[in-house]
């Protein structure tokens, strides 16, 4: 008769969704041991993605990453929105108002 084998338990699947004016849909997701390891890969990925956006995230269009399980269901969402405000380039215009 042979031992039983150990009982094996697969780490749940997550999926990083990324909406940025569209949906980009991870139909891969990655095998992690549990939500807050998928919330450290959430924030790692935003950093990521948003560094190599580069001008492009100053647009003001929000930019959100929602992780999901298996089934679908929403666990995290990251939202991101960023708008550039120039700066006041002639500071003698404002004189007259101190």
């Amino acid at each position: 008769m042979l031992p039983p084998q150990a009982e094996k338990h697969p780490m749940p699947r997550y999926f990083f969704h990324v909406t940025d004016g569209h949906s980009e849909r991870d139909t891969e997701g990655t095998e992690l041991p549990d939500i807050y390891t998928a919330q450290n890969q959430a924030i790692r990925t935003s950093g990521e993605l948003l560094r190599d956006m580069g001008g492009e995230f100053w647009n003001g269009t929000e930019w959100k990453l929602e992780v999901t399980d298996e089934q679908g269901q929403p666990l995290l969402t990251l939202r991101f929105s960023a708008e550039e405000h120039p700066a006041l380039t002639d500071p003698s215009s404002n004189l007259g108002s101190a």
